[in-house]
């Protein structure tokens, strides 16, 4: 049966706490206020009464929402006043030991039919209720900083809770104006878990001197549509908080190579480069402000050889009598470039074979230019390789082989670089300057491999059965930000399309954590969207 919740008490008045305090008493839930340490509770709610009276003097809430929502907060000192509301949050240090002790307590002072909920990012709920006497109404609620805006919570059942207690709470946090998403208690619920794949393949890319930081971040910001680079988002959320959770998910799957982290966040974590924090991580900081690039992280590939060199080159080339074969993995990618060049006067060379003169442009998918020119039959040294995964009009990628000579790097740069020609803008017919971005060879490109992960693990997920396919996609797009969701995201580009950049990229590294989950090949190799479910079953997984 679903409680109807008048009342709730927040122990831990952080900024997490408060936040928690905050959406509960705008939507006319009574909160009471508790903080171990003397005067943080008061602190808290004086800090929150600030803040919402400066969003009264904008004209957000009106004084009568002001005045209503500042006196369901109440401050207690003494935790056993607890005793008569329905749900208790912990909000509290993330430490096993110390939670457990906690709840241990909080046993002692309420009724048995509240309801204590824990907002644990990281630990098992199932361990944090393990000493309790009712583990049946222990559950995750768990929250994303800044909770006002985040409008995303996770509910987490552990392997004793209630059915009731689920319901109950994923109903409160609909009423605070949030989504609550259902998740089984594994590392990482959804949120944390589906947010691997992205930091973790960028530092991946860029520990193999694809392309150095800067030249990452901007091709998934806008080639791929995410909000903020890994990077920036690294340096944001900051090394000290990301690369332990990096270790402790890891670790907890009992060391999958998905979730593997890099070396190089643990010797920034050593070297003190934290972030915007301490004004220095892969960028650096003045008063909270990017200035500039730490020039010592940038790739072998870009040292050596200068964009800026094919930029120039670019900008000088004579296109007037450059012709082009296209070799393409997919029709729709050739039938796009194809009338991209013709547009711009360009010769296309459609003989069998390129002329020795020809550039060659390969769009491809989860391979190197090396061995694409070699399956296509043709010379590297005239092949530039294109990603057509990203939208041409915003960003490209170009990826020239290792014996690819410069003229015809240069070409390809006059071509997609950005003087060319060939971006419009979406509101007029007006030429654009869109930007283009040159990376050494890789197995996939930088998008391809970061957005293929992404949707991979998400379908993975799906399969484990931690949750919805819908809940999934939610979760990770309000979450984490990101474009859409990694379900939605593989209908959209194609499943067959992601199964064939990972499966050309395991087959080529051979390694595992680029093993396409069994959910998406399945799909792929029916042609159903990544969203449909099994319900044959007596007892289906959902």
């Amino acid at each position: 049966m679903i409680m109807t919740v008048k009342s709730l008490a927040i122990i831990g008045t952080g900024i997490m706490g408060m936040g928690i305090a905050q959406i509960a008493a705008q939507a006319g839930i009574q909160v009471l206020l508790f903080d171990a340490k003397a005067g943080a509770a008061e602190q808290g709610r004086q800090s929150l009464q600030a803040m919402l009276e400066k969003l009264a003097a904008k004209g957000k809430f009106t004084d009568e929402q002001l005045q209503s929502t500042l006196s369901n907060l109440t401050v207690i000192e003494d935790i056993a006043k607890i005793a008569d509301v329905d749900v208790v949050i912990e909000a509290i240090i993330e430490n096993l030991d110390i939670k457990k002790q906690l709840f241990k307590q909080l046993e002692s002072l309420v009724p048995a039919e509240t309801i204590l909920a824990t907002n644990t990012s990281s630990l098992a709920v199932t361990a944090i209720a393990s000493d309790c006497e009712h583990p049946e109404r222990v559950a995750g609620f768990h929250f994303f900083n800044p909770v006002p805006l985040m409008k995303i919570v996770e509910v987490i059942p552990g392997i004793s809770t209630k059915p009731s207690v689920v319901e109950t709470l994923t109903t409160l946090a609909k009423r605070m104006g949030h989504l609550g998403v259902v998740a089984k208690d594994t590392p990482g619920f959804i949120v944390n878990h589906g947010g691997r794949a992205y930091g973790t393949e960028a530092l991946k890319i860029l520990g193999e001197g694809i392309a150095g930081f800067e030249d990452i971040d901007r091709i998934l910001r806008e080639g791929a549509g995410f909000r903020m680079g890994p990077f920036e988002l690294l340096d944001l959320t900051g090394i000290d908080v990301s690369h332990p959770v990096m270790e402790s998910i890891y670790n907890q799957y009992y060391s999958e190579p998905r979730y593997r982290p890099h070396p190089l966040t643990r010797q920034m974590l050593t070297g003190n480069k934290l972030g915007r924090k301490v004004g220095e991580g892969f960028y650096q900081y003045k008063n909270g402000q990017k200035v500039t690039a730490d020039t010592s992280e940038q790739s072998s590939f870009e040292a050596s050889v200068s964009k800026d060199r094919f930029s120039q080159k670019g900008a000088d080339a004579d296109t007037s009598n450059l012709s082009v074969w296209i070799g393409a993995d997919l029709a729709e990618d050739k039938q796009q470039l194809t009338d991209h060049l013709n547009a711009n006067g360009i010769t296309i060379d459609d003989n069998d074979q390129p002329n020795s003169d020809s550039l060659i442009l390969l769009a491809i998918y989860g391979e190197d230019t090396t061995n694409a020119a070699i399956r296509y039959q043709v010379n590297p040294k005239q092949a530039v390789a294109i990603d057509m995964l990203t939208d041409l009009s915003k960003h490209r990628t170009l990826m020239p082989s290792i014996v690819t000579e410069d003229n015809f790097v240069a070409q390809a740069y006059a071509l997609f670089g950005r003087n060319n020609k060939l971006g419009k803008s979406s509101d007029e017919d007006s030429e654009v300057a869109v930007d283009a971005t040159l990376i050494a060879e890789s197995t996939g490109f930088v998008a391809q491999r970061v957005v293929a992960m992404v949707i991979n693990l998400g379908c993975d997920i799906a399969m484990q059965g931690i949750a919805t396919p819908k809940d999934i996609d939610n979760a990770v797009k309000l979450g984490l930000g990101y474009p859409y969701g990694p379900i939605s995201w593989g209908d959209e580009l194609g499943a067959e399309r992601i199964l064939l950049i990972l499966e050309r990229i395991y087959g080529l590294t051979g390694d595992p954590r680029y093993r396409p989950s069994p959910w998406l090949q399945r799909h792929a190799k029916l042609g159903i969207s990544l969203f449909t479910q099994q319900t044959n079953l007596i007892n289906p997984i959902f």
